[in-house]
């Protein structure tokens, strides 16, 4: 007799209109993969705490900022907590899923990231700029984010934002990783089109720079993008750690890079059924 496959919820939000993505494409094609090795069921996030109970496991994938479905969402992590449910990623991560307070704290302690700060006392901890980023603490996919003069940052300063200084950098570039192997990189060249990505060949520092923050998170499995921008000196900084469902841009890999991140992946929800 054949061992059961396990079952598992994929959470999604195939409407969801990104800018310059499509989530839906990229998750049709990964699930038309999985289904190779487990057994799967779609649905949205606002569904995902009523339906969990009936899988083995969930996976969260481009389900869209949390912002907008708060309320669903925390109604999942308490349903998951509760029940001892395997997510993956686990929710255990302390970058983006945990909000964006991560950035403050990395800044003080002295990692290579925006400097960011939190409150309106800290706010002479930044670099003087002739333009600040202003971002809600809680924010995703650009969402709140607005650039402002430096003459107004502390009237919106109120603690509930996060400032960073304006940064004119040369480009965005993206570290991929499953569990804690690097699997590929991707550049946009133009800043003004974040999401033009094509691929990059990362230097050794920039690959220590990546695992840097991976081994800072300690997720022992999922898929996590490691968001930097190139400063005018010539470094990289942390721009964001996405680590509850990073889009992946699959499609701006060749044929033989999606298949080496489709291996790599199934082979880390295998360990992870098992050992989760």
């Amino acid at each position: 007799m054949q061992p059961a496959r396990p079952r598992v919820l994929y959470v999604t939000d195939l409407a969801y209109p990104a800018r310059g993505r499509r989530y839906c494409d990229e998750d049709i094609f990964l699930t038309s993969r999985l289904r190779e090795h487990l057994d799967l069921a779609l649905c949205h996030p606002r569904d995902a705490a009523a339906l969990m109970d009936g899988f083995n496991a969930v996976i969260v994938r481009n389900s869209g900022p949390v912002l907008g479905y708060q309320d669903a969402y925390d109604a999942f992590r308490e349903r998951a907590t509760a029940t001892g449910k395997p997510v993956y990623n686990p929710l255990t991560g302390r970058g983006d899923m945990a909000g964006k307070g991560y950035l403050r704290d990395l800044t003080a302690a002295g990692r290579p990231v925006i400097p960011t700060v939190g409150r309106p006392a800290d706010l002479h901890l930044l670099p003087d700029a002739e333009r600040y980023v202003v971002k809600p603490a809680l924010g995703a996919d650009s969402m709140g984010l607005r650039v402002v003069p430096a003459g107004e940052v502390s009237a919106i300063a109120d603690g509930d934002v996060l400032v960073q200084p304006y940064i004119d950098f040369s480009y965005e570039v993206s570290f991929y990783f499953v569990d804690h192997d690097f699997q590929y990189a991707l550049h946009a060249p133009h800043p003004e089109r974040r999401w033009q990505l094509v691929p990059y060949e990362p230097t050794p520092d920039d690959l220590d720079f990546a695992r840097g923050f991976i081994e800072w998170n300690t997720l022992a499995h999922g898929i996590q993008r490691v968001d930097a921008c190139r400063a005018p000196d010539g470094a990289l900084l942390l721009v964001e750690l996405e680590d509850l469902n990073p889009y992946l841009s699959l499609d701006a890999l060749d044929d033989q890079a999606r298949e080496a991140f489709l291996s790599a992946l199934t082979a880390s929800l295998r360990r992870f059924l098992h050992t989760g």
